[in-house]
C-alpha cells in the first residue's frame, strides 16, 4: 500500500472542521490530507447554529455516500479513509465498496446488520425520534455534555459546543436503520481496517465497537482493534489525540 493520500470523513453533530489538527498532523507526516464536508454541513460550525443550512433536514445515507464516492473519484489514487462516528461507518461502507486501500473506523456507527445496543438508543433518541420527521436536530449544550464531552467539566463543554457542534439532519442521522444500503458484506475479503474505541465514550462502547470488528469474518483479511482507556466519543479532538493519531499512523505502517 504506497498510497500517501488520505480522506478524514466527519461523524453526526460536527462537521469537517474537527479534522483540522488531524489534517495538519499527517501532511507533516507526508500525506495529502483531504477534509470533505458532508453535504449540507459546509462552513464554521458558529456560523451553521445561526443559520442552518435550508437543505440539510433532506440529506440521507445514499446522498452521503455517493457524494463522498464521487469525490474519492477525482483523487488519482485509491485513499486511506478514516472516519468518525457516523464517519466510521462511512470508512466501513466505502471499503465495502472497493474505494479505498485502508479504513480506519474511530468510536465508528454499525452497519444495519449489527444491531446498537439499548445505551446507545437512549442517547441517541433525541436525534432519530420518528416523530419528528426529517427535520433538523440541534442539540443542546447538556445533551453535548453528556454524549460528547463528558471528559470536561460543563464549563469547557459549553465552550466546544459554541466552536464544535453543527446542527445535522435527522434523516441522516435515521437512515442506516433502515437503508439497505446500509447492510454490508461481513463476510467478504477486504482491505485492512482498523477498529478504534474510546473506553469512556458515551454513545457506542468500547466493547461495542469490539464486536462490530469481531463481525468481520474473512480470515484472510486484516481486522485490528485499540481501546483507549478514559478516551470520550470526542476522542478525535479531546486532550491527547496525539496518541490517538499517532497510533493510526504506525498502523498505516503496519499494513502498508
Amino acid at each position: 500500500m504506497k498510497t500517501k493520500t488520505i480522506v478524514l470523513i466527519h461523524g453526526l453533530f460536527v462537521n469537517n472542521t474537527s479534522w483540522k489538527e488531524w489534517k495538519t498532523y499527517f501532511e507533516a507526516q507526508g500525506y495529502t490530507v483531504h477534509t470533505p464536508a458532508n453535504p449540507g454541513h459546509a462552513g464554521n460550525p458558529v456560523d451553521l447554529k445561526k443559520n442552518i443550512p435550508a437543505d440539510l433536514k433532506d440529506v440521507g445515507f445514499d446522498d452521503v455516500v455517493d457524494y463522498l464516492s464521487r469525490f474519492i473519484d477525482t483523487l488519482p489514487e485509491k485513499p486511506i479513509v478514516v472516519g468518525h462516528s457516523f464517519g466510521g461507518l462511512m470508512v466501513q461502507k466505502l471499503i465495502d465498496m472497493g474505494k479505498a486501500v485502508a479504513g480506519v473506523s474511530i468510536d465508528g456507527a454499525p452497519p444495519k446488520n449489527i444491531v446498537a445496543p439499548f445505551a446507545t438508543v437512549k442517547v441517541v433518541w433525541p436525534v432519530v425520534n420518528f416523530f419528528k420527521g426529517n427535520t433538523v436536530f440541534m442539540g443542546s449544550k447538556e445533551w453535548y455534555h453528556k454524549a460528547f464531552f463528558n471528559n470536561y467539566t460543563r464549563e469547557e463543554s459549553d465552550k466546544l459546543y459554541e466552536t464544535v457542534a453543527a446542527p445535522e439532519s435527522r434523516k441522516l442521522a435515521r437512515d442506516p436503520l433502515f437503508k439497505s444500503s446500509a447492510q454490508l458484506d461481513l463476510k467478504k475479503p477486504h482491505e485492512p481496517l482498523l477498529f478504534i474505541a474510546g473506553e469512556n465514550d458515551h454513545i457506542f462502547a468500547a466493547n461495542f465497537s469490539r464486536k462490530i470488528a469481531e463481525s468481520y469474518k474473512d480470515k484472510n483479511s486484516i481486522v485490528d482493534f485499540k481501546a483507549f482507556p478514559g478516551r470520550s466519543h470526542f476522542i478525535a479532538g479531546e486532550k491527547n489525540w496525539e496518541e490517538v493519531a499517532g497510533y493510526v499512523l504506525e498502523w498505516l505502517k503496519k499494513v502498508s
